[in-house]
């Protein structure tokens, strides 16, 4: 009977259907009975005799997969594969897949919401009124401000077409391969990463973690924004400096910050104590019907692998190049 490890949770708790085609094709499984993001040391002592791990985000690296003996698959619930090394897998004959379009329009959402309590103060009202305290904030529109998405892909795409559909006309992007046609064109212009952070009011992060964009945004860049400024990440922790992001909210340097994912997970750090940091707990693919989805596919690639040998979400050949290449 093949075996499947379950790493990422929650998983089933919405729906059981990915459960169920589990057993209803006589898989066992294991979900992670830790009950938290696994560490490499805790995923590598529980790895052995698994054919299939349908992962979260936790670190499958070379020493984890030399501890797999069976292990042929790796199913990848969301889109990240900063935390998958590609070319060990490659290296073993370990196929991988992952759900690159699922979980997008919830981080989209998420990352509109994210902007309206920024802008209107929505998170520091919340902790203030806790504490007894009143006070009224001034906030701005944001059909007012000027909006800088780096990153234009699933997730950034799909925040272009919210903040057009609400009537935002300002709005600059910054990404390596894709230039605007079409409708698109006609939401946003194409500006350098450097014209974004100097004229944004507020700037959206919706790029890989990659060799090229850790630690995009330090304190350098951080200097160059407007003291008004939004910065929001929803994509992928290390991308920006935790440290410095610190220094630059504690010191005023920015407005305000929302972070939903972060270098290293369970986040504790010095952000949890600064009120001009909207943090979550990486929630942005968290709505039901996305999670759901995700989950979903992701099962149903291991089963297709494991029953028919064959898989419809393969990790592309340039992601692999992009490790090979370091980037």
């Amino acid at each position: 009977m093949p075996k499947v490890l379950i790493t990422t949770v929650p998983f089933g708790d919405k729906n059981r259907y990915p459960l169920d085609l589990l057993e209803e094709n006589n898989i066992d499984y294991v979900i992670n009975p830790l009950g938290k993001k696994l560490t490499e040391d805790e995923l590598a002592g529980m790895v052995d005799d698994f054919d299939v791990i349908v992962a979260g985000t936790e670190p499958i690296t070379d020493k984890v997969m030399e501890r797999a003996s069976n292990l042929k698959m790796i199913s990848r619930v969301g889109i990240g594969l900063d935390s998958v090394d590609l070319l060990a897998a490659e290296k073993r004959n370990i196929a991988v897949s992952y759900t690159p379009d699922a979980p997008s329009p919830a981080v989209a959402e998420l990352t509109m919401g994210l902007m309206y309590s920024l802008l209107r103060h929505v998170h520091v009202s919340n902790i203030q009124l806790h504490r007894g305290e009143w006070h009224r904030y001034f906030g701005k529109r944001l059909v007012n401000c000027k909006i800088g998405l780096v990153g234009i892909g699933r997730i950034g795409s799909k925040v272009l077409r919210h903040l057009s559909g609400l009537g935002c006309t300002d709005i600059l992007y910054n990404d390596i391969n894709v230039q605007l046609e079409g409708d698109f064109a006609e939401m946003a212009r194409f500006a350098e990463k450097e014209e974004i952070y100097r004229e944004a009011d507020i700037i959206s992060l919706h790029v890989p973690l990659t060799a090229q964009t850790k630690n995009m945004i330090t304190t350098t860049e951080i200097e160059t924004m407007n003291k008004d400024a939004i910065l929001i990440n929803t994509s992928r922790g290390g991308i920006i400096n935790e440290k410095d992001l610190y220094e630059a909210l504690k010191k005023n340097r920015l407005a305000s910050a929302s972070i939903d994912v972060f270098e290293h997970e369970p986040y504790s750090g010095d952000l949890a104590n600064l009120d001009n940091c909207l943090m979550t707990a990486h929630m942005g693919s968290m709505s039901i019907d996305c999670r759901t989805q995700m989950e979903i596919e992701a099962t149903e690639e291991a089963v297709r692998f494991l029953m028919e040998n064959r898989q419809e979400s393969a990790v592309p050949d340039e992601e692999y190049e992009v490790q090979r290449q370091g980037l």
